[in-house]
């Protein structure tokens, strides 16, 4: 069994407010949840306006197919125009 973390941290620019903010997060993290094999959750800077920080799951019995797994989600994130990716850290174990 390989267990992939990654944890990405993101500036949000434009948000002016804690509930801004929550709804970008709560958008990216629904759209991960229902496209990939991962779990998602918001781990840190909850109480921060333009800070988020997630940490990603992927469980599975080949490392490739966790690897593609986490990599597409890190994809959706950077691909979101609200944000902009500034730390990844992975780990497989």
């Amino acid at each position: 069994m390989i267990i992939g973390t990654m944890i990405v941290e993101a500036t949000l620019y434009e948000a002016s407010s804690l509930k801004a903010k929550r709804s970008v997060v709560k958008s990216i993290s629904t759209r991960i949840k229902q496209k990939y094999n991962v779990s998602i959750a918001e781990t840190g800077h909850q109480e921060a306006w333009q800070r988020v920080q997630w940490s990603i799951v992927s469980v599975g019995n080949q490392r490739k197919l966790v690897e593609a797994e986490l990599e597409r989600s890190l994809a959706l994130i950077e691909s979101s125009a609200e944000l902009e990716v500034i730390h990844v850290q992975r780990e497989m174990v």
